[in-house]
């Protein structure tokens, strides 16, 4: 039997809506085409598993209630993931290869965090949590310092809480731009974060507990590193030993991306790097892949989280 949307009708009226039969030089022809395949799709489907009016309308307020949540979507979801995946794919066929492995941004960048110099602290102070220092360098495939990169890094608190979103936390804790050194190297103190789970009864929430699946991320810690003549680094490292460190809802772990985490707790070795208790030490290094192609070397335009301006 012939399915309702696979008729000579329906692709009528899937060219019509979408205004590829027009005969009038209007609109972008390439969105045309996008929009037609996606609401095929949705068609198709809706056919496919006999979706009530009650169950379509159902889904779309709940698509309209996701709202601020849609970025924990596309994690959650796996399209974040998926358009690394493809990335990677469109890299291996054109011999772009050796930098550091990309993964997910995220929903929780924020613009504009003060510019500092290398060795600087990330936290306010205001959490006890366990002081770490995270250093390391960033070089060219062929191990050559980038001495003009900007390391950009940001981070939870103890709790899984990010500056900005939370507003108990001061503007931009836990969140820096960092001036590497003339070797390529970059430094930073701050705590360990901790992992965190998707707001409490959110439409992501929701979602995944329909499907019976969790929406707990493990520790981490993100960066942007950008340089001049190379292309922009979109990655994250995972806390080592964290529970959730293979099963992370986002699915952004990457094993590369899973430094060892060192331990300090000699007197001396505390003493000298200005603690006053245990530490943890975290080295890596970032590998960037040059590019002659401008639009390379920065961000991706999705929206983001604006500059706070204080009243």
């Amino acid at each position: 039997m012939t399915k309702f949307t696979d008729t000579a009708a329906m692709d009528r009226f899937l060219d019509k809506l979408s205004g590829i039969d027009s005969t009038e030089d209007k609109g972008n022809l390439r969105l045309k085409k996008i929009v037609r395949k996606m609401v095929a799709d949705l068609f198709d489907t809706i056919d496919r598993f006999d979706v009530s009016d009650d169950e379509f309308w159902h889904a779309l307020n709940f698509l309209a209630e996701a709202g601020p949540e849609l970025g924990l979507w596309a994690a959650g979801l796996g399209i974040e993931h998926f358009l690394d995946l493809r990335a990677d794919a469109k890299d291996r066929a054109a011999g772009i290869v050796g930098g550091t492995p990309r993964t997910i941004e995220g929903p929780l960048y924020v613009a504009g965090a003060p510019i500092v110099e290398s060795g600087a602290r990330l936290d306010d102070g205001s959490d006890e949590g366990e002081q770490i220092i995270v250093w390391g360098h960033v070089r060219d495939v062929n191990g050559k310092p980038i001495p003009n990169a900007i390391v950009h890094v940001w981070h939870a608190n103890t709790k899984g809480n990010y500056s900005f979103f939370d507003k108990t936390q001061s503007d931009f804790n836990m969140r820096r731009r960092i001036k590497v050194d003339q070797d390529g190297g970059y430094k930073f103190t701050s705590i360990m974060p901790s992992g965190y789970a998707c707001p409490p009864n959110g439409t992501t929430e929701r979602l995944l507990t329909a499907i019976g699946r969790h929406c707990i991320r493990p520790a981490h810690i993100h960066f942007f590193v950008e340089a001049p003549d190379y292309r922009q680094l979109t990655t994250q490292i995972n806390i080592e030993g964290d529970p959730y460190i293979n099963d992370d809802f986002a699915y952004a772990t990457r094993d590369e991306l899973v430094p060892h985490v060192q331990y300090h707790e000699d007197l001396e070795e505390i003493s000298s790097v200005g603690f006053n208790k245990p530490y943890a030490e975290i080295n890596f290094d970032f590998v960037l892949n040059s590019t002659s192609n401008p639009t390379e070397e920065h961000l991706s335009t999705r929206p983001r989280a604006p500059k706070k301006v204080k009243n």
